[in-house]
């Protein structure tokens, strides 16, 4: 998605939650119980929680974009001695007509034994691209019209406390594939993969987890070494092989504030299609960035970020905010690594607090770039 895309998400819901309290019509019946319900919550602790809100979203590729976006939160058994679950739903559908529905869950089992952590996501819609490597240009090549499906899951189990380990599965289908030249006339030099593939995944996951909110961690450390291998065996197209490394950090400095440290890493070795190299951007890491404006085979990326939740504030206990920095390189080979290609992303975001009980919080994030800057709405943190 367009990385200001989510901005509109943001102003709706603010619009919504402004209007219930200003307009005396609005402001009776199910809209203001519904408002309360999610703003003023009562319920005992260990309620499960249900939040939906519509969207809406306009950029030059899609016309406007009309959905809708869940948000579901519970502890297993209702004991909160379990870790908490969440399962984030998403769905539009644009003017051009496009469509698409995501489905994202970290799912953990009484006792926290099992940890199911995957995602889904189904659509046709269009991606830019701009090119592989760490010295691409600016302005995209083309914009890719096709149908995405993408699912991964990750079926883990805990063999000692905190230590998970288990099967990981990644399935990728691009199809009905067009490249569209920014520039009509100009030769494109096509990747790999530019017809569309399916291409299956089969590895193994180590994940050392301990975050008891993933929404939103004071204390806590996530690592996860995970190995995919792509074969024509159980009918990949491509065959290669990734490996990806992620460990993520927090530690209170005060009641209130959270340092957070992310270490990405992911590592391709084989023939790679364009849509599974590794892509640089987003709404989690090196925001500011459009999700694939920089892509190669490898990527190292890495970033810390500082919250205050909530802040110091006389008039509420609500609000907090967040900056953040990060840093990342994508490289075709480890011999091509070089520390000055870095590029990098800062800015800073303000805080709501949701759901008070179960300390979640939403985000609105403003971040600059060596080309351009974004916004981003979403419920929980970045990482």
């Amino acid at each position: 998605m367009n990385q200001g895309r989510r901005f509109f998400i943001g102003g709706l819901l603010v619009f919504a939650f402004l209007l219930s309290l200003s307009n005396p019509v609005l402001s009776q019946g199910f809209f203001k119980r519904y408002i309360n319900s999610v703003l003023n919550d009562t319920s005992d602790i260990s309620r499960p929680q249900f939040l939906m809100y519509p969207t809406l979203a306009y950029a030059p590729e899609t016309s406007w974009e009309i959905g809708f976006s869940t948000l579901y939160v519970y502890y297993a058994n209702r004991d909160t001695t379990n870790r908490l679950s969440e399962i984030n739903g998403f769905t539009f559908f644009t003017l051009e007509n496009q469509y698409g529905l995501w489905l994202d869950h970290a799912l953990y089992s009484p006792g926290n034994s099992w940890f199911f952590l995957g995602r889904v996501r189904l659509q046709s819609f269009p991606l830019l691209y701009y090119g592989i490597g760490p010295d691409s240009p600016a302005d995209y090549l083309a914009r890719v019209d096709a149908n995405q499906v993408w699912i991964k899951e990750r079926v883990l189990r805990q063999i000692r406390k905190n230590l998970f380990f288990g099967v990981e599965m990644d399935l990728q289908r691009l199809s009905q594939v067009e490249f569209v030249p920014a520039v009509e006339d100009v030769p494109l030099n096509l990747p790999s993969g530019y017809e569309g593939s399916t291409n299956l995944g089969m590895g193994l996951g180590l994940v050392y987890d301990d975050r008891h909110n993933v929404l939103n961690v004071r204390n806590g450390l996530f690592s996860e070494l995970a190995f995919f291998q792509y074969n024509p065996f159980w009918n990949s197209e491509f065959n290669f092989t990734t490996v990806i490394s992620d460990t993520r950090l927090y530690r209170p400095l005060t009641p209130n504030t959270v340092i957070a440290t992310q270490l990405l890493g992911q590592f391709n070795m084989g023939t790679v299609p364009f849509n599974q190299l590794s892509l640089m951007g987003g709404e989690s890491m090196m925001r500011g960035y459009y999700t694939g404006r920089y892509r190669d085979k490898n990527q190292l990326a890495a970033q810390v970020e500082l919250r205050f939740l909530p802040f110091k504030l006389g008039f509420t206990d609500r609000l907090g905010g967040a900056v953040f920095a990060g840093a990342a390189q994508v490289f075709p080979e480890f011999s091509q690594f070089n520390s000055s290609s870095f590029v990098w992303s800062a800015g800073t975001g303000i805080r709501f607090l949701l759901f008070p009980k179960k300390d979640i919080y939403t985000r609105l994030d403003f971040a600059i770039t060596q080309e351009g800057n974004g916004f981003y709405f979403f419920i929980g943190e970045a990482f």
